[in-house]
């Protein structure tokens, strides 16, 4: 009864034991985390967020906006434009509608001397349709640098493109969203002067150009810049 008393008692001791130990690791584990996790808090930049909201008078009746990735948050690269058009390849993103250019426009990040925020310039990249940056219209190839609110249209579209300033270089997240009525009923749009590209990276404002690789293109065809294989 002795030996049975004893033998219960060490087993008991010994799963108190256990059970201490576990509590012990638990509380640990805690506690590395709680000490961790401000560091991680200081050293996670914040990112400049791009708020593209869209509007077309038939978008109700049309699924014109069913290959974005409306309402979700996109991170993006800071050195790769943000091209918009219906061509789903050679557009990051695109709209379901024939009557828009297979690359209608693309978007720029980029940073100067002067300011710590990232900026963004826009670029018509459509030779048949036309781009209006509150209310100034853009050539084939012509920039604009966008403010923080623009009124981007062409078509019957109407893009409202607003901008938080974030911490990080690198990259960027782009954000598209619906609205119900026309945002150029809104009123304190800034007008914008348009730059042509002409592929120096001295351009005015301290706008870049916008990088082309490959042909350009007009719209249904491509339109090589060397025509030098026709002449020999």
């Amino acid at each position: 009864m002795t030996q049975l008393c004893l033998f219960s008692l060490l087993t008991f001791s010994t799963d108190q034991l256990k059970l201490k130990v576990s509590i012990l690791s638990i509380a640990k584990a805690i506690i590395t985390h709680i000490m961790e996790l401000p560091h991680t808090m200081e050293t996670e930049e914040l990112m400049t967020y791009l708020q593209i909201q869209l509007y077309h008078p038939q978008q109700a009746s049309k699924a014109l906006y069913r290959l974005l990735p409306v309402d979700a948050r996109h991170k993006h690269p800071a050195e790769d434009p943000l091209r918009l058009g219906r061509d789903v390849h050679g557009c990051t993103f695109a709209l379901a509608d024939p009557r828009v250019s297979r690359k209608q426009l693309a978007l720029q990040a980029y940073h100067t001397a002067n300011s710590p925020d990232m900026l963004f310039s826009v670029q018509n990249l459509s030779q048949k349709g036309h781009v209006t940056v509150n209310g100034s219209e853009l050539g084939y190839l012509e920039r604009a640098e966008l403010p923080n609110k623009a009124l981007v249209r062409f078509g019957e579209y109407e893009l409202l493109i607003r901008r938080e300033n974030g911490e990080a270089k690198g990259s960027f997240e782009v954000e598209f969203g619906v609205l119900a009525v026309p945002p150029s009923r809104e009123v304190g749009v800034p007008s914008i002067v348009p730059v042509m590209d002409t592929g120096s990276d001295h351009s005015n404002n301290g706008i870049p150009p916008l990088m082309s690789h490959g042909p350009i293109e007009m719209d249904e065809t491509i339109m090589y810049q060397s025509c030098s294989m026709f002449l020999s």
